[in-house]
């Protein structure tokens, strides 16, 4: 039983509220995303399913995590995964029934695991019945959704006529032009993604309804996708920025003919009456529960006051600035090497925030990023790759926060290492390629293919390596192929191979686990930085009585142990019973903190 092993951290230890604020459960848990369709096949049609996340639940009960987090497993076309949900209170046929996802409840608290569902209510399908009835001016739904008409002196349907020159995120117009209502919708991402109008009460009660169905039913609580994009800016008259007639400018468009949403409808004017809307009609009075946003566009500042106990809001975020610093010009599509100090800004504005309340999330996957062990480790040999992924696991883990496991991570899988467009089943890629290389023309062929390679989010979603065998074990040898090629490495980098393996990828992440479970410092300590300008070394300190002090190499050399760094370990006398965790083994270590250096990818937690 996880949470039984798992101790409770002591209310006189603060956490994410003032001294005289209870430590809420989570406070030292670890949560795990699962990818369904990638996950675990057990019907042979090559997706996985919910059955598959049951049958593995041992193995996550074994790696000592707390938080199962599903992505979307809702009625969907899948036009983006599952993220366009046709039906909020039935599971999609692809992954089971609603009785498979009572069994894998059941079965998930019996090992003292909660499970956590991907809620996405900013949009909906445009195959919802809500959008479906929203068509129709005269029905009760007509104001559910954000529609305008076309543009004066426009014929409707042309280049030219959308309400304003907004571009969706996944590639074209944000606005669609639907032929039986006669009007254009607002979709910020897929074209079947039509965003809700969270200014209507009745949208707003009618989600809370469905959010209380499922509590009901016995989850623990909701991710919710883009959720700091619900509110929209409006000026006096119910206008967007840039609509004709607008009190509200627009942004100048960029190269590919479009402006962007994303300054106005992240953060908007009304997030946090929402979201303590949301509280109050949904979790007031339940307990257990989590509640975790994603927040494109929220500041560090923000993310404080959004997760302060005290405003009844949200518990945790996902902020994304520390997961784009290395791309060009704001957009992934143009990746630059990564500047460690400019990792080191975001996260220690990260941490500084929520110095006094509030609470951090610490990611660096998930299903939209690439693998971090290919992004800024080195996948290069199977050396390289264990170490730089026990290196930066370790960095991440040792910050102050709640770390999020995404599937594979704890075995270092890496990126798929596709090499033509047709392996990419991800319509964002598959769209921004079209859009950059054959319709803007502003990248070529090379260099998109290479920016996919790198940064395309289909490289987080291969499917699950569980051994060496044809399909790694996501699904049977005589199988349907599975959704997504399996990445080739599979036969050397698995759960079998690792599993039994102490000095593997896995092994390494139960003992990040068990620190967290274990450790109050690590939990709930004060955390500083050291050394800010170094680009080879990674160092901070964590304090609650006693000071741990984190040092990670994240280079392929040998490096010296920076200046700060350096004076705290002068003339301290280290043994191995001080080292609490290393990616290399303890003796190595102690010499290498001894002799003033550290080696590549070396890693290391020590007691000072």
């Amino acid at each position: 039983m996880v949470t039984a092993d798992r101790m409770q951290l002591s209310n006189d230890i603060r956490t994410n509220g003032t001294i005289d604020t209870p430590n809420p459960w989570w406070s030292n848990a670890v949560v795990y995303q699962i990818y369904p369709r990638s996950f675990q096949d057990t019907n042979g049609d090559g997706m996985g399913d919910l059955k598959g996340i049951t049958s593995r639940l041992d193995y996550l009960a074994d790696l000592g995590v707390d938080v199962l987090w599903l992505s979307p497993v809702f009625n969907s076309p899948q036009d983006d995964n599952g993220y366009d949900i046709s039906d909020y209170q039935d599971i999609d046929p692809l992954f089971g029934t609603l009785a498979d996802m009572d069994e894998l409840l059941a079965q998930a608290h019996d090992r003292g695991l909660k499970v956590v569902m991907d809620l996405v209510v900013n949009h909906t399908s445009d195959e919802h019945a809500w959008f479906q009835a929203s068509r129709d001016k005269s029905d009760e739904h007509a104001d559910w959704y954000i529609w305008r008409p076309t543009r004066a002196g426009f014929t409707p349907g042309e280049p030219g006529a959308e309400p304003n020159k907004w571009g969706s995120y996944f590639g074209g117009s944000a606005w669609q032009f639907d032929d039986k209502r006669g009007e254009y919708f607002l979709h910020q991402y897929s074209k079947k993604q039509p965003d809700l109008n969270w200014e209507n009460p009745a949208v707003r009660k009618a989600v809370y309804a469905m959010m209380n169905w499922w509590m009901d039913r016995g989850i623990d609580g909701f991710r919710m996708d883009v959720i700091t994009q619900i509110s929209k800016p409006y000026d006096a008259n119910g206008r967007l920025p840039g609509e004709e007639g607008s009190e509200l400018e627009d942004l100048p468009a960029g190269p590919d003919g479009y402006s962007s949403p994303f300054p106005f409808c992240s953060d908007g004017p009304r997030v946090d009456e929402f979201l303590a809307e949301m509280r109050r009609e949904v979790f007031a009075g339940r307990d257990g529960f989590l509640t975790v946003g994603e927040a494109p566009g929220i500041t560090p500042e923000r993310n404080e006051h959004i997760t302060n106990p005290a405003n009844g809001e949200l518990d945790m975020l996902f902020l994304f600035e520390h997961v784009d610093v290395d791309c060009e010009n704001g957009t992934k599509w143009n990746p630059i090497p990564l500047r460690l100090t400019e990792l080191k800004r975001t996260l220690s504005e990260q941490q500084k925030a929520v110095k006094n309340s509030g609470w951090a999330s610490l990611f660096f996957n998930n299903h939209d990023q690439p693998r971090a062990v290919s992004r800024w480790g080195d996948d290069s040999t199977d050396e390289t790759r264990a170490r730089s992924a026990k290196a930066l696991g370790l960095l991440l883990h040792m910050h102050r926060g709640t770390p999020y496991i995404y599937q594979g991570e704890e075995l270092g899988m890496t990126n798929a290492h596709f090499t033509r467009l047709d392996q990419y089943r991800d319509l964002e890629s598959i769209n921004m390629y079209h859009q950059r290389v054959d319709e803007a023309g502003i990248q070529s062929p090379e260099s998109m293919m290479d920016a996919l390679a790198r940064r395309g989010r289909d490289n987080a979603r291969t499917p699950m390596q569980w051994d060496a065998s044809t399909y790694a074990g996501f699904t049977c040898e005589t199988a349907q192929r599975p959704w997504i090629d399996v990445n080739a490495n599979h036969v050397d980098i698995n759960a079998a191979a690792e599993y039994d393996d102490p000095d593997s990828v896995y092994s390494f992440y139960k003992k990040l686990i068990e620190l967290r479970h274990t450790n109050p410092v690590i939990a709930a300590g004060d955390w500083q930085l050291l050394d800010a300008a170094n680009e080879q070394v990674y160092a901070f300190t964590r304090s609650l009585e006693e000071t741990v002090l984190v040092l990670v190499n994240v280079s392929g050399k040998v490096v010296d142990i920076p200046s700060e760094a350096a004076a705290l370990l002068a003339n301290k006398e280290l043994a191995e019973q001080h080292i609490l965790l290393s990616t290399y083994d303890r003796a190595h270590t102690v010499q290498a903190l001894a002799g003033g250096q550290l080696a590549a990818w070396e890693g290391v937690a020590v007691r000072l």
